[in-house]
């Protein structure tokens, strides 16, 4: 794969040059992210990039079924249940191993997620990633008809609505303590929003309101959601003066509902060449006694959590909500990057945005995350270089 451009930029490559892009990055914000970013981009081939789209418009045919909330309500049933929901996610990411199957390159699904990724983050590290390695002039983050205008004028559509960027607030848990924080950043610097805390949100009758950094109360009419349920309820800790199961006079972007409905509940339902053989335990009709070749996975966790990669009889046996758990087919993992001291595995996610008022989503955009370990994640590459966050870059279609 890549032969071409990967011997360029791995003889362009440097430490020095490695750790100037990382402070350039810190000195936006006087700040280091405390995830590990890469030290490459991984460069996406035209036949990997044309079955990404094959795969992904599978599932976005799967979405879109006339019965998909029908499908899809014991996810609701089983978690917390928001009121005010809209027609459709309007944030949509697929997560794809690269993998091999039959001696051959295929791209097989890991994940979909009905909520935001880092999309300001990935729109500015491609910024980045462009300055220090110019010759890359002919490779681009976004497909066909998409670029940076476009991307960002999209994510601005999808954020604000038909709002002002001060009605509209970016909400988690603490966002200072995230590890996702420098996307917050850089969604303040390039939209134009607040970043809030569940905790500082005031609420009067049915509306919110957030106070800004010179005191003046204003009113809440869009939430840019990045609160995920799962940490809000582990932290009993929090006072919060509003309720998310409240009927509220709010917009969402983001609707918390879609967080449940487009996740792991679904990977069951999908079947084909990209897909990965998955059940859900309350359907398994025995064991498999190979259980050596299977995943076991909570359907409801965040950044891997609860997930058991060596499963046993007992692990299965174990589990007493058996809806809300699945068993998933191991994939293998192509190392297909060649660093200088050996190759490393690829996850790439595809990003895509939803209006409201649009058909159908437009991907605009990825993020990759690069491996050594035995699984994509921090816990498996720690003291690894080569590893962690980038972005995938595609040959520009000449015209």
């Amino acid at each position: 794969m890549e032969p071409q451009i990967r011997k360029k930029f791995n003889a362009e490559f440097s430490a020095e040059k490695y750790q100037a892009f990382l402070q350039d990055i810190a000195g936006d914000f006087d700040y280091m992210p405390t995830f590990r970013i890469a030290e490459t981009p991984f460069f996406i081939p035209n036949s990997l990039k044309a079955q990404l789209k094959e795969a992904c418009d599978q599932v976005v045919e799967f979405i879109k079924r006339p019965d998909f909330k029908e499908l899809t309500q014991r996810s609701i049933e089983l978690n917390t249940a928001v009121p005010n929901e809209d027609a459709h996610t309007q944030f949509l990411a697929i997560d794809f191993g690269i993998c091999e199957e039959d001696g051959k390159l295929i791209p097989k699904l890991i994940e979909v997620q009905g909520f935001p990724s880092i999309f300001n983050f990935q729109f500015n590290l491609f910024r980045k990633i462009q300055k220090y390695y110019p010759f890359l002039a002919e490779y681009s983050p976004y497909p066909e008809g998409m670029d940076e205008e476009k991307y960002l004028q999209k994510l601005n559509e999808v954020v604000l609505g038909e709002h002002l960027p001060h009605e509209v607030v970016l909400l988690e848990i603490e966002p200072e303590k995230q590890n996702t924080k420098i996307d917050f950043y850089y969604a303040k610097r390039d939209l134009g929003i607040p970043v809030v805390c569940v905790t500082e949100v005031v609420k009067e009758g049915k509306r919110l309101y957030y106070h800004s950094a010179k005191g003046e109360k204003i009113r809440i009419k869009r939430i840019y959601n990045r609160v995920i349920f799962d940490e809000l309820e582990m932290r009993k800790d929090l006072r919060l003066d509003f309720d998310f199961t409240e009927d509220l006079d709010v917009e969402w972007a983001g609707h918390p509902n879609w967080y449940t409905r487009i996740s792991k509940f679904i990977l069951p339902y999908l079947h084909g060449p990209y897909f990965i053989e998955t059940k859900l335990l309350s359907e398994l009709e025995s064991i498999p006694e190979d259980l050596e070749n299977y995943v076991l996975k909570p359907l409801f966790s965040f950044s891997g959590s609860g997930v058991i990669f060596h499963v046993k009889k007992e692990d299965v046996e174990a589990v007493k909500e058996k809806d809300l758990y699945i068993l998933q087919k191991k994939v293998h993992y192509l190392p297909v990057i060649q660093s200088p001291d050996g190759k490393v595995k690829v996850e790439v996610r595809l990003l895509f945005l939803w209006p409201e008022k649009d058909e159908n989503p437009t991907w605009v955009g990825n993020l990759v995350r690069l491996s050594r370990g035995e699984m994509i994640g921090v816990k498996f590459n720690k003291d690894k270089d080569w590893v962690g966050g980038s972005i995938g870059l595609f040959e520009k279609v000449k015209s």
